[in-house]
């Protein structure tokens, strides 16, 4: 048996859709609960230092893609709302010049209703941002104070508004299970969220990630019963108002899907530059994942040389299983059969044995041509993929 990242001779036919994200590392204070690579502004933004860097790496990035089309574009942050309208139109630009960006791609940026002004909003439009992505997080002002959220609820439904009277696409992400609350306060988050006309909601379960500051000093949470009746109770609300549940935490109305999401979730490529940021690459005999360094002052003396990226390793075929089903078996609709050996160059039949039991198990479902969870399987994603980790 060959020790090949892909099963020879075959490999991959044909790469999958390729989108970009964007990282940009700095926010006005640091929230409590999150784990991403972020840092607070403590000095002036050093936005053009930065948008010079991340011209190199993308260039310094070009032989991995050279050719694909970029079917989507992400500025994840941090909070990439900080960045001026100009610093995001000389990126677009950039990305522009250097790559095959498909002139009807979905661009979207992160923003923090905290730095909302109507004329910036504009400005990203004007640059070529064509969605935009609100942290809510809640509309209740003791809730946004606990999460340590720099913006009030009159803040957040203003920015809201003017996001919806500008933009073609609009998500809002809210969050459940906060410190303090009860199952009508979560309720009444949904309702004005609907309320608004988001095409696009996320609502995430609040969790304590480790090295966070809620994980070295845990606020009190309710309780697990608690947090799965306000998990329903979204799901419900959600279903009623119109948005189908198609990832775990996504919901949308029809032709709102987040084409930059969907494309992680069917083990699509994505090339990640900025401080931090990750790659998946695919090529016909191996699939890569790479990198860059994480902190900002080191991203910006080392972007676009060898030393830019800090981590970069192929996928074993023993690892494809599980690095597919990861993703994949997130969407409420599970996937085309057929897509496994497209992604991931393996054939079927080398997860029958664990398709079988996660079936048996009543956690999957087969059909002809679509593989995807059953209720349970979704309730209990995490022992539905610890079947295919080897």
């Amino acid at each position: 048996m060959s020790n090949h990242p892909l099963i020879p001779p075959g490999g991959l036919a044909l790469p999958p859709p390729l989108t970009l994200y964007i990282h940009l590392p700095w926010c006005v204070r640091k929230c409590p609960y999150c784990d991403f690579n972020s840092h607070a502004q403590r000095e002036g933004l050093p936005e053009a230092r930065y948008v010079e860097a991340l011209g190199r790496d993308l260039e310094a990035a070009l032989p991995a893609i050279w050719g694909r089309p970029i079917e989507a574009v992400f500025f994840g942050g941090g909070t990439p709302s900080l960045f001026s309208p100009e610093a995001i139109d000389a990126i677009l630009t950039r990305v522009r010049t250097l790559t095959r960006l498909n002139p009807l791609a979905e661009i979207t940026l992160e923003a923090n209703p905290g730095t909302f002004e109507r004329e910036r909003f504009q400005g990203y439009r004007q640059a070529g941002v064509n969605r935009l992505s609100l942290g809510i997080q809640s509309f209740n002002d003791d809730h946004l104070r606990a999460l340590g959220r720099i913006h009030s609820a009159a803040e957040a439904v203003r920015a809201a508004e003017a996001a919806l009277a500008l933009f073609d696409s609009v998500n809002l992400d809210l969050m459940y299970a906060l410190p303090g609350q009860s199952l009508d306060q979560a309720e009444a988050d949904l309702r004005q969220a609907i309320a608004l006309g988001s095409p696009h909601l996320s609502a995430y379960h609040l969790t304590l990630e480790p090295n966070t500051v809620f994980a070295a000093h845990p606020p009190a949470l309710p309780d697990d019963e608690l947090a799965a009746d306000m998990q329903e109770r979204v799901e419900a609300r959600l279903l009623e108002a119109g948005y189908g549940h198609y990832e775990t935490s996504a919901f949308a109305r029809p032709g709102s899907h987040c084409r930059h999401n969907l494309n992680y979730w069917l083990f699509g490529d994505y090339l990640g530059i900025g401080a931090g940021a990750h790659s998946k690459l695919s090529f016909h005999d191996k699939i890569l994942r790479q990198a860059r360094v994480k902190h900002p002052e080191d991203y910006l003396r080392k972007a676009g040389s060898s030393d830019g990226v800090s981590e970069e390793r192929s996928l074993r075929r023993s690892d494809l299983p599980f690095e597919f089903m990861m993703n994949a078996l997130r969407l409420t609709e599970g996937f085309d059969s057929r897509l496994f050996q497209e992604r991931t160059g393996l054939p079927l039949s080398q997860v029958e044995a664990e398709l079988a039991e996660a079936e048996a198990r009543g956690l999957l479902e087969r059909g002809q041509e679509r593989i995807r969870p059953t209720p349970t399987g979704r309730r209990f994603l995490n022992e539905l993929l610890q079947l295919f980790l080897k």
